[in-house]
């Protein structure tokens, strides 16, 4: 790529590194202002390098998604707090799916304390977190392993998934639009979880908010299409008004400690405020 400095061509890799990027730890990494900074990552978001979020930027591609490890690093604290509040909504004695994400994942380490759980899931990850305890059986569907994030993707794998009827299904998204579609990269893990959607009794959508700002070319399902969303920060106005519109239960889960743009500190907020939207 032509036009870069050294500076941004180095910003550029640790993004890619990483995930993303932090305008307070790159100041303090190249010795600049966050002024400085700033203008890098515009720069470099104007070349659809970067796509700016809360506090930094992450890589922007609207057809490959991030490396799992890279995806792990992005809004680690927020994914967190979502999982914490998700599962808090999860009463014992149920049957779900988990769906593949790093935000899941979060979902599914905070079930630790649940009892009489039956957890189907298309997610190698998911399974070696819950598989070791006593009160929760794990089911794994069968299929091809995708080595990169250990996803079981395919037509054995939906088909194990068309014998179950379940009480919660726990799904992620690489992106959700303005207009409220529920996008990811791979049709394959698409089609999965489009069956766990069609045999679940209520599905939440467990996102962070910087899924509002990307973009992906495969279609999982409408917003409209949850019955409740888990996610970091007020939605944007065309989302919130769909909740509203359908009656989605919104919850806000906000991390423990974060900052804003500047780097100020942020109100600290515990994982589980709620708001409920009323058709």
């Amino acid at each position: 790529m032509t036009g870069l400095t050294q500076r941004q061509s180095d910003i550029l890799n640790i993004a890619r590194a990483f995930g993303r990027v932090m305008v307070d730890d790159l100041a303090r990494r190249f010795e600049v202002s966050a002024q400085t900074i700033r203008k890098d990552l515009n720069d470099l978001c104007d070349q659809r390098s970067l796509t700016r979020i809360h506090g930094g930027a992450i890589i922007a591609s609207g057809v490959e998604n991030l490396a799992y490890e890279a995806r792990r690093f992005v809004a680690a604290d927020e994914k967190k707090a979502i999982g914490v509040a998700a599962a808090a909504q999860i009463p014992n004695g149920c049957s779900l799916f988990i769906n593949i994400g790093t935000t899941t994942e979060e979902v599914a380490s905070a079930l630790n304390s649940h009892e009489d759980l039956l957890v189907i899931t298309n997610n190698l990850n998911v399974a070696m977190q819950l598989y070791r305890h006593p009160r929760v059986e794990v089911i794994v569907a069968g299929g091809n392993v995708r080595r990169s994030d250990g996803a079981v993707i395919g037509s054995s794998a939906i088909s194990l998934i068309g014998q179950f009827k379940v009480d919660y299904a726990i799904i992620g998204a690489s992106a959700i639009d303005e207009e409220g579609a529920l996008l990811d990269f791979d049709y394959r893990e698409v089609q999965v979880s489009q069956a766990i959607i069609a045999n679940a009794r209520s599905v939440m959508l467990v996102s962070d908010s910087s899924k509002f700002q990307r973009s992906a070319p495969v279609r999982i399902a409408h917003l409209s299409q949850i019955q409740t969303f888990v996610t970091d920060a007020a939605l944007p106005p065309g989302l919130q008004a769909i909740c509203e519109a359908r009656g989605i239960e919104v919850i806000v889960a906000m991390p423990e400690k974060s900052e804003d743009l500047d780097g100020a500190e942020a109100e600290t907020g515990a994982a589980n405020g709620h708001s409920s939207a009323m058709p």
